[in-house]
C-alpha cells in the first residue's frame, strides 16, 4: 500500500490540567509517526492578545445554557465576555462552564496560520473547556472528550465527565446526597476505576485520543470497533481505561498497519 502524508503533527495547550505532560504526548507520537514531525505550539490564544475582546466574545456567545434546547447564537452579556477575557489572560479556570463543542472546534480553527490550513496538517488542541454537542435523537447536549474535524479538540474535563462512570456509583450518590454524606468518601471507594481530576493516569489516556484525531485526518474515521485499540470510542470510563491502559496491545491489526504507512 502507499504511504500516507502528513506534513506535521501541531498541538496546542489551551489550559489543560495540571497533570497533563504535553511535552510527554508529543514524544510519543514522534515515536509512533516516525519521519512526520510533531511541535508543541502552547496557547493559541496567547499570540492574539491584542483582540481579546472579540475572542472573548466569541467563546462567551457559544456558552450552553439549557442542554435540552439547542444553542442559538446571540450577543453575550458584558459580564460574561468579561469572564472570557480573564479566561484568554490566564486570570481564572473555565469551570462549571459548558461550550458547544463545534462552535469551540470553529473558533479555535480560525486561529491556524492560513499556510497551515491543509489537509496534510494535523491541528490538536488541548483544553479543559468542558464542551457538550447536540444529539438530535433525545434533543439535548450530551458532553464530549473530543470533536473531531479538519482540526481537533479534546478536553481533559471532558475525559473525567463525559464517559460513565460504573452503574453503581450514580446510585450511591444518589443515597449520598440524600443523607448528606461527603462524596470524596464515595470517590475513595470507587478509587481507579474511572479518570478523576489530578490523575496521574491522565497523560497516558490522552495519547490515545490525539492518536484518534490524527486517524481522522487520514481516514477520516477516528475510531475502532476492538475495544482492546486505543481508537475504541469508549462511552464508559470503564472502555476507557481498558482500551487505553490495560489492553494487552496498543492498536489493532488493522490499525497497526495503517500506521506503518504514515510518512
Amino acid at each position: 500500500m502507499k504511504a500516507i502524508r502528513v506534513d506535521a503533527v501541531l498541538l496546542y495547550d489551551e489550559g489543560t490540567a495540571e497533570q497533563l505532560n504535553i511535552e510527554e504526548i508529543a514524544g510519543y507520537l514522534r515515536d509512533k509517526l516516525k519521519r512526520v514531525p510533531v511541535e508543541v505550539r502552547g496557547n493559541p490564544l496567547a499570540s492574539c492578545r491584542e483582540k481579546d475582546p472579540d475572542w472573548a466574545r466569541a467563546l462567551a456567545s457559544i456558552k450552553i445554557q439549557d442542554a435540552g434546547r439547542k444553542l442559538a447564537i446571540s450577543e453575550p452579556l458584558y459580564g460574561e465576555v468579561q469572564y472570557e477575557q480573564r479566561r484568554i489572560l490566564g486570570k481564572t479556570r473555565a469551570f462549571g462552564v459548558l461550550y458547544d463543542g463545534f462552535h469551540l472546534l470553529r473558533i479555535f480553527s480560525e486561529l491556524i496560520p492560513r499556510g497551515e490550513r491543509a489537509p496534510g496538517f494535523v491541528h490538536i488542541f488541548l483544553t479543559n473547556r468542558l464542551f457538550a454537542t447536540w444529539d438530535d435523537g433525545d434533543r439535548r447536549y450530551h458532553a464530549r472528550t473530543s470533536v473531531y474535524g479538519l482540526s481537533s479538540v479534546i478536553s481533559t474535563t471532558g475525559i473525567v465527565e463525559a464517559p460513565a462512570r460504573p452503574r453503581e456509583y450514580y446510585i450511591l450518590k444518589r443515597q449520598y446526597e440524600m443523607l448528606g454524606k461527603d462524596l470524596l468518601g464515595l470517590k475513595e471507594r470507587f478509587k481507579g476505576s474511572f479518570i478523576d481530576y489530578e490523575d496521574t493516569r491522565l497523560t497516558e489516556v490522552v495519547k490515545g485520543y490525539v492518536m484518534q484525531a490524527v486517524l481522522y485526518s487520514l481516514t477520516g474515521d477516528p475510531f475502532c470497533d476492538d475495544r482492546g485499540c486505543r481508537l475504541y470510542n469508549a462511552h464508559w470510563q470503564e472502555e476507557l481505561i481498558f482500551a487505553q491502559l490495560e489492553s494487552g496491545y496498543e492498536f489493532c491489526l488493522r490499525h497497526t498497519g495503517l500506521l506503518q504507512l504514515v510518512g
